[in-house]
């Protein structure tokens, strides 16, 4: 019998916690019923496996990244607009470490829901680059370049990997700023041919 009051978004909010606490590799069914106190096949009435529990926490991860990253740009444009996600984004990724690994996997999970999830976001990027003369087309290759970096750099930080003692925030907007003023340039290049 289900535990009175859980449902399928309290058993993905309890995953998050517990991927956030111990890394995603930790969760598995038995753990989660074990912290919500229920029986492992308990979850099987929200949840039909593991699989689909980090395809469910890929999915949060998306949609509250996508939520903040969103709200922090509201009212602002073109570079402005793109530096202030990346920030967030960032921000988001190394403040729900285990959560953004499971996000990572967006793209083994390809279908309706993974792009509803994200097109809100997907929207604000674009509109921003539009704000700035940025081509759709064009748009798609510096998502990628940004997404790259931001990617790479919360995996870096979230497994330690930075051993100098320099201040890795300050690498962050150093690298941030040299992106930035990157696109700049290759735009106002391409103006000039």
């Amino acid at each position: 019998m289900a535990k009175m009051g859980l449902d399928k978004a309290a058993v993905i909010e309890r995953a998050a916690l517990l991927a956030n606490e111990n890394g995603l590799e930790s969760v598995t069914i038995k753990e989660l019923a074990d912290s919500l106190k229920v029986r492992s096949p308990s979850l099987y009435n929200h949840i039909a496996s593991l699989d689909e529990l980090k395809k469910e926490l890929m999915l949060f991860g998306w949609r509250q990244a996508e939520e903040r990253l969103v709200s922090s740009a509201r009212g602002m444009e073109g570079y402005d607009a793109i530096r202030r996600m990346c920030r967030e984004f960032y921000a988001y990724a190394t403040e729900n470490k285990g959560v953004f690994s499971a996000m990572l996997w967006y793209n083994k999970y390809t279908d309706e829901s993974s792009m509803s999830a994200t097109s809100g976001l997907f929207s604000a990027i674009y509109e921003s680059m539009e704000s700035i003369g940025i081509s759709r087309e064009r748009a798609e290759h510096l998502i990628r370049t940004l997404r790259g970096f931001l990617e790479g750099y919360s995996l870096l930080v979230n497994n330690g990997a930075f051993g100098h003692p320099a201040n890795i925030d300050e690498s962050f907007e150093i690298s941030l700023d040299i992106l930035i003023e990157g696109i700049k340039e290759t735009e106002a290049k391409k103006y000039e041919q």
